[in-house]
């Protein structure tokens, strides 16, 4: 019988990656994945949807690596003076910032909508 067994984590590593078995910061093949494709329309629209009644201005449909992504919100945030963050392809900024954001994103060569009210 085969022994099909794959290092998951060392204590000398740390994480190792399932598909090359090399550590997760050496990997490579996790770095070639692509941003999402969309319909090139970078959307800003406002939520209030599960965070009691506060509100936040949010970005989706940017064409960005995840790095670059997370780079374009912290220098969004900074733009805005507020907090937020970046998960799942998304940036949220705390705050109704949307007229700002719209703004920026145009300066910066995207095709920007306000989505929503």
């Amino acid at each position: 019988m085969e022994n099909d067994s794959r290092l998951v984590y060392s204590t000398d590593q740390g994480k190792m990656c399932p598909t090359c078995g090399k550590p997760v910061a050496d990997c490579r093949c996790r770095r070639a994945v692509q941003p999402p494709q969309g319909d090139g329309i970078v959307r800003v629209a406002r939520e209030t949807k599960g965070r009691k009644g506060k509100g936040v201005t949010v970005i989706t449909g940017v064409p960005l690596p995840p790095a670059e992504l997370k780079a374009l919100g912290r220098e969004l945030k900074q733009n805005c003076g507020s907090g937020g963050t970046v998960k799942n392809g998304v940036i949220e900024i705390q705050g109704d910032h949307r007229e700002r954001l719209v703004t920026e994103l145009k300066r910066r060569n995207f095709l920007v909508k306000r989505a929503g009210g």
